[in-house]
């Protein structure tokens, strides 16, 4: 009985099998997987690092100005848990609808952008400032440099074919350079308007980072980017307010020890007191009324007062392995798009602590520029997260070979 039901079983008739298209697959296979665990081992080095230089270069402002020594690190606190916590939800984020909410993003940042100098506070000559309810002051043109590496990222995936189409010169250079180009030279035009000329500096470099990685042909990327930083900088040395900072640094014996140059001079006093090992953790004598606000631009300079040259290595030394380790993660992100978000992204952190770093040790004019990770602010370190966030979030989509 068994063995004649088994026979009728085998001889039924089986099903027709559907034809299924065979699916080519890339040489490499997209997989999904937990976060970068070296990057944001990094990330938490540089807030905790970050957090202590705080807390040691403004204690004594703090209890100057406000009576409490702890005042900024009890606020830089708060902001560093609420932007960790951010972070980590900004890491669960599917980057792709990051890509579908760029240009909605980037049309409301321009408007802000140019609303800034007719409704913005003033400090000095700049108007750069907005104040919202709750969330205090902020410069729009911060979270304007995270839109626009979103921006240029999306247009590079967009018309990705065009620009590296090298074959036909005119439509790779048109859709490549001049295009791209016109984009950024939009928002430099609104920061410019604000007279903050040290965020059109970085907008323009975060581009051109972006465009170079992106594909466009080198030769006029160069001429690009030399006859756009050109006119730029004759714009700024045009203005009074830019000139006189530019004239300061090429001429400061020409300029009062107690004025223009009182900043500078007391920053490197700082450097120069540190030596190899530094004074000791919280042994500055330079934040004690001498150096202006210690704990914002210039906080590298405390840094290197009471950790010496060890600590200032210690501090470029995080810096790079945060740029190695986003152009790892840039390196297998499985498109253009998150691959040119990540790069733009490390590029900003790059630039700003390049250029803060060169404005503190007097190897570029004084201009307010902070230090990722370092410098006090609330709004600047949400930000920061923010944009660690999407890193951290691409990291988790990457290419791995097939076996």
């Amino acid at each position: 009985m068994n063995n004649g039901t088994a026979k009728k079983v085998n001889k039924m008739p089986r099903a027709p099998r559907k034809r299924v298209k065979k699916l080519k697959l890339p040489e490499v296979v997209r997989v999904q997987s937990a976060m970068d665990r070296p990057m944001l081992i990094i990330v938490i080095l540089l807030l905790c690092f970050g957090s202590i230089m705080v807390f040691s270069s403004s204690f004594a402002a703090a209890y100057q100005d406000r009576g409490d020594s702890y005042f900024y690190i009890k606020r830089q606190t708060v902001f560093l848990i609420t932007g960790f916590i951010i972070m980590l939800v900004v890491t669960r984020v599917d980057y792709r609808i990051m890509r579908v909410l760029t240009v909605p993003a980037f049309v409301i940042m321009c408007i802000v952008l140019a609303f800034v100098p007719i409704l913005g506070i003033a400090e000095g000559q700049a108007v750069r400032w907005i104040e919202i309810p709750i969330v205090g002051r902020f410069q729009p043109s911060e979270p304007m440099k995270t839109v626009l590496v979103l921006m240029l990222a999306h247009y590079f995936a967009t018309y990705q074919k065009k620009i590296t189409d090298y074959r036909d010169f005119r439509t790779s250079s048109l859709w490549g350079d001049l295009f791209p180009y016109l984009i950024v030279c939009t928002v430099c035009f609104l920061v410019a308007l604000e007279k903050h000329f040290s965020g059109v500096i970085i907008l323009f470099l975060i581009g051109t980072i972006v465009i170079f990685a992106g594909g466009a042909r080198k030769f006029w990327l160069f001429v690009s980017a030399g006859a756009v930083g050109t006119i730029v900088f004759t714009a700024i040395m045009f203005t009074d307010y830019a000139k006189q900072r530019i004239d300061t640094w090429l001429h400061p014996e020409e300029y009062s020890s107690l004025g223009d140059i009182y900043q500078t001079l007391q920053g490197l006093n700082a450097i120069g007191s540190g030596g190899l090992l530094g004074v000791g953790l919280g042994n500055s004598y330079q934040k004690y009324n001498y150096v202006p606000e210690p704990q914002n631009d210039f906080i590298f300079s405390i840094v290197c007062e009471e950790l010496g040259f060890v600590g200032a290595i210690a501090v470029i030394a995080l810096f790079v392995l945060l740029i190695w380790r986003g152009f790892v993660i840039a390196m297998k992100a499985p498109d253009t798009f998150s691959s040119l978000v990540v790069i733009g992204i490390i590029g900003k952190v790059g630039i700003q602590a390049v250029l803060n770093i060169g404005v503190v040790t007097a190897v570029i004019p004084n201009t307010g520029i902070t230090l990722p990770f370092f410098s006090y602010g609330g709004t600047a370190l949400w930000l920061l997260l923010v944009e660690m966030g999407i890193v951290l979030s691409i990291s988790r989509f990457s290419y791995q070979s097939k076996q």
